[in-house]
C-alpha cells in the first residue's frame, strides 16, 4: 500500500451477501477496527430490520458510527462522512487498520474518494411545493420528474426515498447539473486514502433466496415489535429512518393497510430490488470479486501483498 496514505479495506455489497462476517474475519486477522458505512444502522433501537450485526457476531471487533443517532433525527451525508474521516484516522493512528463495511454506496464513495461536500444552497420554496406535490400524487409522480432530467439517480433512489429525491430535483434546479455530476466536479484531486475494495459475488438466483431467508428471521427475531415500539416513540412515515425497508412495509400493516403476508411479500420484493441497485451501484467500481465460499482468505492474501 502506498505509504504516504491511509490504506483503507472496504467490504461492499448488497444486503445479505455476506460482508459483515467477512469484515470481522478480516479485522481478527489484519487487526483492524470497523467503520461502519450503512445509512439505517446508523439509528438507534433499529437493529433486527436493519440487520446490526450482534455483540456475538462482531466477536470483540471494535464497530463505530453504528448505533448512536436518534432516529428522529436528520443525519446528512455530510455529517457521516466528516465522522467517518475523523473514526478512519483515529484507527489508524492507534496502529490499527480500517476496515469500512456497509451496503450504502454513496457513503462510501463520499469517504473513499475524498469529496467535497460543499452544499450548492437550498430551494425551500421548490421542497414545499414537490412535498405537496407527492402528498396529492404520490412519491412516485415525484420520483419520475428525475427520469429525464437525472436518470442515474432515478435508478439509484427508491420512491419513497422522498427527501433525497427531492434534494437531486432540487440540486438541478439550482445548478444545472446532476447531483452526480455536481458530487463529481466536487472531488478533491486526490483521495487522501490507499483503498482496497472487496464484495462477495453471489449467483443472483443464490443471492436472492438469502435475502428472502433473512427477512424470515427478522420476523421470528421480533422486526413487527421493533416497529411498533418506534411508532410508539412517535416516528412518523416521512422520518427518514421510517423509509428503511422493513419498516415501512410492517409499518403499514400495523395501521392496517395490508396483511401480515403482503407486508413480508414487499420487504421481500423491495430488499432483493435495493439488492439489485447496489450491484449496479457497485459494479461500476474497481472490486476485487470474492468467491463465497473462501472470501476471507482470497481477501487477506490481496491485502498482504499489497502491504
Amino acid at each position: 500500500m502506498k505509504q504516504d496514505k491511509i490504506p483503507l479495506i472496504i467490504c461492499a455489497g448488497p444486503t445479505a451477501s455476506g460482508k459483515t462476517a467477512l469484515s470481522v474475519e478480516l479485522a481478527l486477522r489484519l487487526n483492524g477496527e470497523i467503520v461502519s458505512a450503512d445509512s439505517m444502522q446508523i439509528y438507534k433501537y433499529m437493529d433486527i430490520g436493519t440487520a446490526k450485526p450482534s455483540l456475538e457476531e462482531r466477536r470483540g471487533v471494535p464497530h463505530h458510527l453504528m448505533d448512536f443517532v436518534e432516529p428522529t433525527c436528520d443525519y446528512s451525508l455530510a455529517d457521516y462522512a466528516a465522522a467517518a474521516h475523523k473514526a478512519i484516522k483515529d484507527i489508524y493512528s492507534r496502529g490499527k487498520l480500517p476496515i469500512m463495511v456497509g451496503g450504502t454506496g454513496l457513503y462510501i464513495d463520499t469517504v473513499a474518494d475524498n469529496i467535497k461536500l460543499e452544499s450548492p444552497g437550498e430551494n425551500e420554496e421548490l421542497r414545499q411545493k414537490l412535498t405537496k406535490l407527492a402528498a396529492e400524487k404520490g412519491n412516485g409522480f415525484v420520483h419520475s420528474m428525475l427520469k429525464e432530467i437525472d436518470p442515474e439517480s432515478y435508478e439509484k433512489l427508491h420512491e419513497n426515498d422522498l427527501k433525497r429525491v427531492i434534494r437531486a430535483i432540487e440540486i438541478f434546479e439550482l445548478t444545472g447539473k446532476t447531483i452526480g455530476e455536481y458530487n463529481r466536479l466536487s472531488r478533491n484531486a486526490e483521495t487522501i486514502y490507499d483503498c482496497k475494495r472487496f464484495m462477495i459475488e453471489w449467483d443472483r438466483d443464490v443471492l436472492y433466496a438469502r435475502i428472502n431467508r433473512r427477512v424470515d428471521e427478522m420476523l421470528e427475531a421480533g422486526l413487527v415489535a421493533e416497529t411498533e415500539k418506534l411508532l410508539k416513540m412517535g416516528l412518523k412515515p416521512e422520518n427518514t429512518a421510517m423509509q428503511a425497508i422493513g419498516y415501512k412495509e410492517i409499518a403499514e400493516y400495523l395501521s392496517g393497510l395490508c396483511s401480515l403476508e403482503e407486508a413480508v411479500e414487499n420487504v421481500k420484493r423491495e430488499s432483493r430490488r435495493y439488492a439489485k441497485r447496489q450491484i449496479s451501484w457497485f459494479k461500476r467500481r474497481d472490486y476485487y470479486r470474492l468467491d463465497p465460499e473462501n472470501a476471507a482468505d482470497e481477501a487477506e492474501k490481496i491485502i498482504l501483498c499489497n502491504m
